[in-house]
């Protein structure tokens, strides 16, 4: 027997309890659940009234870890609205397509009059030959014959609706029965649903919150500093926010490892710079968690990679990724802006996109000016520039797309790397910040991160 895919796509702007039981409903049906929040759709304009990466994680939040349910955030990544003959075309070849579907868009099936059959892209062709799993909502009654040919009937018991929803937030009323507690800390953090614009930084409190430790206690001072903790920590999906002692390389390892979690990171610097990190004496045990915080939400960086055979991948970054040299000659590279032609021959050992958390990093070593971490601005720095003779780096706004192409890929071959992992040998890099993937940092108010930015730039 094919492997039944359940394909249920909706807004989920928020995403509540009730969705959640949906979801699980339909895992107990199917052998999968694809759960695909759109984006941008002209019929409901409202789809962008949260930014996606703030969408994107409430839906990781509300579906996250849920049995045989996946969360899939192409549309917002690629900024789409994805029709359902294209997910019918794209999973296909993995099983057995069940499209999910309200009992509202099938009345009327049997005159040729659902709204699936008038109003779907190839709506028709899908009407005759998908496949239908109808949810039977309460309180909406329909006739039988009005179902499609191919369908199979989902009784749920469980009522809600996103409008509601956002109503009841825009107006500051209650709506803690509708969604489950981590998605509704986190609309509450960043004033979602509340604010013309969210918030990407929001001051609050750890205090009695369980924690998920990262530590390499193969380093004695990993060890040392994580000693007390060891014993109080919970399993990631027990947890409220990971713990991560160690230096900016390990942060970057959890994040990279754990950012879909949506679990905020705080830090424990046992390493050189710390700086996504706090120091030692600010979060020692005896007040761990801390209590007065700040919560940083910071963008990640989507990059696709041309390999020498043409291959194509994609990977999230944190803080940067870059070109360098693979041999002795120096890269020859072809620098795109916004797919404007901005170099046509950069001689250099490479070239790095770092956003503004990265800045402080390899960017920094290179010449750049480190950016404070809620700057919307990210970087293009070039390291050790023969030519052009007197460009080292360029300020990006956040919707610049950049892509840096090897001009002799043969001759003088380059290499990728994304937050320090090797990505082999390629031709080309892709980049823009990501519209789906960011990662929660925490700092204790005392010495918040733009603090640390500031001793940088005054030379402390």
């Amino acid at each position: 027997m094919p492997r039944r895919i359940a394909i249920f796509g909706g807004s989920f702007n928020p995403p509540g309890k009730h969705h959640a039981a949906i979801a699980a409903r339909l895992a107990e049906l199917f052998d999968e659940v694809r759960v695909i929040p759109c984006g941008p759709r002209p019929d409901k304009p409202v789809t962008g009234s949260v930014p996606p990466v703030y969408r994107a994680a409430l839906a990781d939040l509300v579906f996250g870890g849920q049995p045989k349910v996946m969360v899939d955030l192409s549309d917002f990544e690629q900024d789409t609205f994805t029709r359902s003959h294209e997910l019918q075309s794209r999973f296909e070849t993995q099983g057995e397509v069940w499209h999910v579907v309200g009992a509202d868009l099938i009345a009327g099936g049997a005159r040729g009059e659902s709204l699936i059959q008038r109003t779907w892209e190839r709506g028709e062709d899908l009407w005759r030959t998908a496949n239908f799993a109808v949810l039977r909502r309460p309180g909406f009654e329909y006739d039988v014959r009005d179902l499609p040919p191919r369908s199979q009937e989902v009784d749920l018991l469980v009522a809600g609706a996103s409008t509601e929803i956002r109503e009841r937030l825009s107006r500051g009323q209650s709506v803690s029965g509708m969604l489950n507690e981590r998605a509704l800390a986190y609309i509450m953090r960043y004033g979602l649903y509340r604010a013309p614009v969210p918030g990407n930084w929001a001051r609050g409190t750890l205090e009695g919150a369980k924690f998920f430790l990262q530590a390499d206690t193969r380093i004695p001072k990993v060890r040392e500093l994580s000693a007390s903790l060891a014993g109080r920590g919970v399993t990631e999906a027990a947890a409220d926010f990971i713990s991560v002692v160690g230096g900016d390389g390990a942060m970057l390892r959890s994040i990279r490892e754990h950012w879909r979690a949506r679990l905020p990171f705080l830090g424990v610097n046992a390493g050189h710079m710390g700086f996504l990190l706090n120091a030692p004496e600010q979060v020692s045990a005896g007040v761990f968690p801390p209590g007065d915080v700040i919560f940083r939400q910071l963008p990640m960086l989507f990059l696709e990679f041309e390999d020498e055979s043409g291959g194509k991948h994609t990977a999230h970054g944190f803080n940067d990724a870059w070109l360098e040299r693979a041999t002795s000659q120096s890269a020859w590279l072809e620098v795109t802006v916004n797919n404007v032609r901005r170099i046509p021959k950069l001689v250099s050992d490479g070239a790095l996109v770092a956003t503004a958390a990265g800045s402080t990093a390899y960017a920094r070593s290179m010449g750049a000016s480190p950016l404070l971490a809620d700057t919307p601005a990210w970087l293009l720095v070039g390291s050790n520039v023969l030519e052009p003779a007197h460009w080292r780096s360029a300020l990006l706004s956040p919707d610049t797309a950049v892509e840096i192409r090897s001009l002799e890929p043969e001759k003088r071959p380059v290499q990728a790397f994304v937050d320090g992992l090797s990505m082999g040998r390629v031709v080309s890099l892709r980049a823009r910040l990501s519209r789906a993937a960011a990662a929660e940092l925490v700092f204790c108010a005392s010495h918040d991160m733009a603090e640390k930015i500031a001793a940088i730039q005054f030379g402390a």
